[in-house]
């Protein structure tokens, strides 16, 4: 989860919503691009570990020790997030913002590794149709948001807590060994759905037009985490 914040300004940029429309144009258009490319840089990621033979290896690590594993690779990975974020962020530094963007989406490429092993060997068809429900989701939300231009930037305190929430309540979930279930698989999707109509609007409104790195960083959190659990909603429905 990402909560990227329009912190870093620059005197020579606007906030989105306030860009000449050919200015603001280019921004949302090198915001996608950026997307598109993150996402490309994850399938080839995950691709070249599943076919060098690394994946099952890794997977087998990152599960073998348990939900303490599992903890310390939540861990690890929300530091690494905070870091590529701010990274991104970086106002003067556009070479920092790539490192930022490609840090952030290495981490989210190596903890995909143990999901999209059981989801492979269970069932190899999971992935891609969780991929284009995703890709099929991301893109009705994001209609929504450049058809009716409406300011989602009101949802930012359910997303905050409601991602405390959650976090928390995986935290408890991996020390006490119990199974969330169904409901938090479908919350967290309905809470994927909000980031990306929050984000999405903050594209189209309150990001600066220096920030599409930053801006394409917090998309493609909120889209991984959207294809995170409805594999496994995909998984449940199969077991």
């Amino acid at each position: 989860m990402n909560f990227a914040e329009n912190q870093y300004q620059s005197p020579i940029d606007v906030f989105a919503a306030q860009a000449a429309a050919d200015e603001r144009s280019d921004f949302i258009t090198k915001t996608y691009l950026h997307l598109a490319g993150a996402i490309a840089l994850f399938v080839v990621l995950e691709v070249a570990l599943f076919q060098l033979n690394v994946a099952e290896s890794l997977a087998r690590m990152m599960l073998g020790y348990g939900n303490i594993g599992w903890l310390v690779v939540l861990g690890l990975f929300m530091i690494v997030s905070h870091i590529a974020n701010n990274w991104a962020l970086s106002a003067v530094n556009l070479p920092k913002q790539y490192m930022g963007l490609g840090l952030y989406v290495v981490a989210e490429a190596v903890i995909f590794v143990p999901l999209l092993f059981i989801a492979g060997t269970f069932d190899p068809g999971i992935i891609p149709t969780a991929a284009v429900t995703t890709l099929a989701l991301f893109a009705v939300l994001t209609a929504v948001v450049f058809v009716t231009r409406k300011d989602f930037s009101f949802l930012r305190t359910v997303l905050v807590f409601g991602g405390f929430a959650a976090l928390g309540l995986i935290v408890v979930a991996l020390l006490f060994n119990f199974n969330l279930g169904p409901i938090f698989t479908y919350a967290m999707i309905a809470l994927a759905c909000g980031y990306i109509l929050y984000y999405t609007s903050n594209v189209m409104l309150h990001y600066r037009t220096s920030q599409y790195v930053a801006a394409s960083l917090a998309l493609f959190a909120a889209v991984a985490l959207l294809f995170w659990y409805i594999i496994q909603l995909f998984l449940s429905r199969r077991n």
